[in-house]
């Protein structure tokens, strides 16, 4: 934890409104999170789209929703990056004065042509005007702006993540700070924003170690405090290949319309490549307390749908019935199912039987579909053979002993069901299957005290009276 006397932590997510939130780009969004409330700091969010071509107000929005799923919540108003590009043009006139940039009038052409052969011989391109000094004539001209690295050396990042990592700035181009056309690269304007935002700890892929090193030696130049890096693994499949669309859902958004929970996510990526302990299942105020980079791991972290899914069905044990009964009469909405008024309320009565046996929403609705049904209940065509002969008879008797039942609560249903299978003189199994179809039309739904508590007592009576008209 930090002391009193510690500058604030600052975090941020900055994401490239490219496309959809990844969930990689999520997880990176929550540990950046955890780390600074965990220490009462601030977590920023800053879009970086100085890619003009490329970047979309759906992706913006598509990223936004992503976050407020999750809710994640930034402590400001979120940053655009290519609003502040006179600001990242200031600072490179900052460096052109302390010789630490220069104006490079080379064509692409000729960009190119060295950039050759300069892999072919194994070195680092050098622009020809590195050591010139452009006359008045050449400042008319077209050109781009570069940071000029100091030679010889080296540049060292103390990362929190991957230990001491070093280049030799020999190894390092004179990268681009400004284009032809003024406008700003990613690497100026990321070490400019993360400066002005009081940023302290950059959280993020390990794909940006590299960039860390140009990045450091921009405000070395600058003479600006360097932020603590930190660089985490990417997610990879289960098969621990690089993660793509032949392992399943990438985005967010997707994980969502599968009916994973919020709280599930959040637990289970926080577990994605960071441990704390043994510990699987933990709450919002335990990841904020428990989170630490040194629990972070280097190797890349492994998808595990089957554990997502232990973790989300966690998770819809706890949730509120009001919000699961909610969520799955979405879940049929969005399936097309005609809903009546009372459908809701049939739901939340039943929340508390079945939400224990799915692992997401969506199955939790496939499981609560018996509930919706209406009378006169139809039975499945499958379903009737177990209806018939004695079958019919007895579930006859159970309805008349069911008439005189005055509790409908669970326990209490469970030790009725035992007594008339003891007094019937036959395993409950022979009885189960039989009544479970009279009571759903099809035979799915939770054991028989279950179903007959969610159903309730008028509903419960009332479909075994259709079901013994449909077997006459």
């Amino acid at each position: 934890m930090t002391s009193s006397s510690d500058p604030q932590v600052v975090t941020r997510f900055a994401p490239s409104p490219t496309g959809y939130l990844h969930i990689g780009g999520a997880r990176t969004a929550l540990f950046n999170y955890l780390y600074a409330k965990g220490r009462g700091g601030k977590f920023l969010v800053r879009i970086e789209d100085t890619d003009r071509e490329r970047s979309t107000d759906d992706a913006v929005k598509a990223i936004f929703d992503g976050l407020s799923w999750l809710e994640l919540f930034a402590d400001e108003e979120p940053v655009f990056q290519h609003a502040r590009a006179d600001r990242h043009r200031e600072v490179v006139d900052q460096l052109l004065e302390l010789g630490a940039a220069y104006r490079d009038f080379t064509s692409a052409e000729e960009t190119g042509r060295l950039r050759d052969e300069a892999k072919a011989a194994r070195t680092t391109f050098e622009s020809p005007w590195r050591d010139r000094e452009p006359t008045v004539d050449d400042l008319s001209r077209p050109h781009v702006v570069r940071f000029r690295r100091p030679l010889p050396g080296r540049v060292v990042v103390s990362d929190a993540v991957q230990g001491e990592v070093s280049w030799g700035n020999e190894d390092l181009d004179d990268l681009v700070l400004l284009r032809s056309d003024g406008a700003p690269t990613y690497n100026l304007a990321v070490v400019v924003d993360d400066h002005d935002m009081g940023v302290t700890h950059v959280i993020r892929g390990d794909d940006h170690l590299n960039n860390a090193a140009r990045q450091s030696l921009i405000y070395d130049a600058l003479g600006w405090p360097r932020p603590t890096f930190a660089h985490i693994p990417l997610i990879h499949g289960p098969d621990g290949a690089k993660l793509s669309k032949r392992h399943g859902a990438q985005a967010v958004h997707e994980y969502a319309e599968m009916g994973y929970l919020p709280e599930a996510m959040r637990n289970y990526l926080a577990r994605l490549g960071w441990a704390h302990g043994d510990d699987e299942l933990f709450g919002d105020d335990q990841a904020r307390e428990w989170f630490g980079l040194d629990g972070v791991g280097k190797a890349p972290a492994r998808l595990d749908f089957d554990k997502l899914a232990h973790v989300n069905a966690h998770w819809m044990r706890m949730a509120d019935d009001d919000r699961l009964a909610k969520a799955v009469l979405d879940t049929h909405l969005t399936r097309g199912h005609a809903l009546a008024e009372d459908d809701e309320s049939r739901l939340l009565q039943a929340m508390p039987f079945v939400k224990d046996r799915a692992r997401t929403v969506l199955e939790l609705a496939d499981q609560t579909g018996f509930v919706l049904r209406r009378r006169p209940l139809q039975i499945f065509e499958k379903a009737l053979p177990l209806l018939a002969g004695d079958s019919g008879e007895r579930i006859a008797r159970l309805r008349d002993r069911l008439r005189l039942f005055a509790s409908w609560d669970v326990f209490a249903l469970e030790a009725e069901l035992k007594a008339f299978a003891e007094e019937e003189a036959v395993g409950f199994g022979k009885i189960g299957p039989a009544v479970r179809a009279a009571l759903t039309g099809d035979g799915v739904s939770p054991d028989i005290a279950k179903t007959l508590s969610a159903l309730g007592r008028e509903e419960s009576l009332g479909r075994l009276d259709d079901a013994l008209q449909q077997t006459r």
